[in-house]
């Protein structure tokens, strides 16, 4: 339940999308072998959907033409407030020459090592985000450290 005192904006979709031009990283949710599971991706905006290089294999196989959620959160650069967007949508390879020509160019980097070839894109069928003010972090009242005599 959100509290009264610090109210969440919600966000309109352009402002998500800005969000999202931002990062280079977020998290990918989807269900494998009946079980969901989450996974880091490096992903891109690209023309009003998202796009994420991975490996071929139980991720690439399990989001192929299926449901999935794309999350990612932030700051804003002054530190005053975060956000957090949501898309829902469907995941496919990108297989013609053409479209996979047009995404290469895409600053796509990935944090594990090993072959990422394979280019698939989030179409979405809803973005949603939301942002709200930052709380300072509490000081811990420093407990005396006792000295061995």
């Amino acid at each position: 339940m959100e509290s009264e005192d610090t109210p969440t904006a919600v966000l309109p979709a352009h402002t998500c999308w800005e969000l999202l031009r931002g990062i280079a990283y977020g998290r990918m949710a989807l269900c494998v072998e009946g079980q969901p599971e989450i996974y880091p991706i490096n992903a891109q905006v690209d023309h009003g959907t998202l796009v994420f290089r991975t490996s071929e294999g139980s991720k690439q196989r399990a989001a192929e033409g299926a449901p999935v959620a794309f999350e990612a959160d932030g700051v804003l650069q002054d530190g005053s407030r975060a956000w957090s967007v949501v898309i829902k949508g469907n995941a496919s390879t990108i297989q013609r020459t053409a479209e996979l020509m047009s995404t290469i160019h895409l600053p796509l980097h990935p944090w594990e090592p090993g072959r990422k070839d394979r280019f698939m894109r989030i179409v979405p069928t809803s973005i949603t985000g939301r942002s709200f003010d930052v709380m300072p972090a509490p000081q811990l009242e420093r407990m005396p450290v006792a000295s061995e005599e």
